[in-house]
């Protein structure tokens, strides 16, 4: 493993808890919170890290990527909030 996968790792640890969560526990809405946020640590990992660090994080360019990520992320926890429970 390289240094340039590494962040990429974390994300998807993250996301993975989010998708147990919201699947084996049934906490969707925490679940879906938590892969937002995973969303958002990917953005602020783009942002923070040159592009040889960032490593598979790199898609487009720096400010691209973040605002998509941002957006994205913002948008999966802002929904999961926003529906009331049953």
């Amino acid at each position: 493993m390289t240094l340039g996968e590494l962040p990429l790792l974390l994300v998807l640890a993250v996301v993975a808890v989010g998708l147990v969560t919201a699947g084996a526990r049934h906490n969707w809405r925490f679940g879906s919170a938590v892969v937002g946020l995973g969303l958002m640590l990917a953005a602020a990992l783009r942002l923070a890290l040159p592009a040889r660090q960032a490593g598979l994080l790199v898609v487009r360019s720096r400010p691209l990527d973040a605002a998509v990520l941002l957006v994205l992320g913002f948008a999966l926890v802002t929904l999961a909030e926003s529906i009331p429970t049953s």
